[in-house]
């Protein structure tokens, strides 16, 4: 009995020492290399995941581009995701994706619906996932975002009707594209429109909604406004994706020179419109200084270096860009 288990003892001695042995020797092959120091390093880097719902846009182009920037100066991972054609649908099955994924921190377009509100306020709080607003903000009471980094919209609207009335003057009749269902950007820069032409009683204002921004419900909202306000004197696109539909709707009727045109230059066409003297003026936003500050401001709240954000966010410059003044 001792000698059978001397045996099957000296057996296990044996086969550890040979798998020992396999195994230095191919720690110690000529060919066997360490992982990369890059490898090793990405291993540690932080992730943050930009999301927006307008991909190759002249203005989300600018977000990106500034926060691919500043990523390389913070040295972190930066992913840029996106949807076509304002898909919300895909753009909410991202969000809930980097959320799930559990990446260091999300940037995010920020959105006005339910879905979104449950997943940055509930699920990315579960998860311990940092959100930051970009460009379009959401109210912190309904997300739970740490802070917001963009325009302030209300300010904008009260800029685009300023303009309006120094080339109009004070009369006249002023239709606001916008949507149904408002988003908290749209809401903000109606209530600084309303803000300036409420001082014009001869200034008559009009309010034409339209379902979503799909280019059959743009084109059935101007038809329909165009025939029972014959004699309007101004647009103002308060969402700028309704712009370019907008344009040649009402192109098919009319001559657009006597209109007066105004909208935000976070719209696909807002710009090539500005430089054909389409549109007489727009608000022009920082866009890549929006992409630049929300990657910091996430890195000094990862890293403790600024706890807590400004609830309240940081805002980036605004200005009234003029069709006449684009190629100065």
């Amino acid at each position: 009995m001792r000698k059978t288990i001397m045996v099957i003892f000296l057996t296990v001695i044996l086969i550890l020492c040979y798998f020992t042995f396999d195994a230095a020797k191919n720690v110690f092959r000529a060919d066997w290399q360490f992982p990369s120091d890059d490898r090793m390093n990405n291993q540690d880097q932080q992730r943050l995941v930009l999301i927006t719902q307008e991909r190759d846009t002249p203005f989300w182009d600018k977000v990106a581009k500034g926060a691919k920037k500043q990523a390389e100066i913070e040295e972190v991972s930066l992913e840029v995701w996106g949807s076509y054609s304002h898909n919300q649908e895909d753009f909410l099955k991202n969000v809930e994706i980097a959320i799930q994924s559990k990446v260091d921190g999300i940037i995010v377009q920020g959105l006005d619906t339910d879905e979104f509100k449950n997943l940055t306020k509930i699920k990315a709080s579960f998860y311990g996932v940092p959100i930051i607003t970009v460009a379009n903000d959401v109210p912190i009471a309904d997300s739970l975002r740490r802070t917001y980094v963009g325009s302030d919209q209300f300010s904008a609207g009260k800029m685009i009707a300023e303009q309006l009335v120094r080339d109009m003057g004070s009369k006249g009749k002023v239709v606001l594209m916008l949507e149904s269902q408002e988003e908290y950007f749209q809401k903000q820069r109606l209530k600084g429109i309303e803000e300036i032409l409420k001082q014009y009683k001869d200034i008559n204002v009009v309010y034409a909604k339209t379902i979503d921004t799909t280019k059959e419900q743009v084109v059935v909202t101007t038809q329909d406004i165009l025939n029972k306000e014959p004699d309007t004197n101004a647009f103002i696109a308060i969402n700028a994706n309704v712009l370019g539909t907008l344009v040649k709707e009402i192109s098919k009727r009319y001559q657009i020179d006597p209109y007066y045109l105004y909208s935000f230059d976070d719209g696909p066409e807002s710009i090539s419109l500005l430089e054909e003297v389409t549109l007489d003026a727009m608000v022009e936003q920082t866009p890549e200084a929006m992409g630049e500050q929300s990657v910091q401001l996430m890195m000094e709240w990862l890293n403790g270096e600024k706890v807590p954000l400004d609830k309240n966010g940081y805002l980036t410059d605004i200005k009234i860009q003029k069709a006449e003044n684009t190629n100065e």
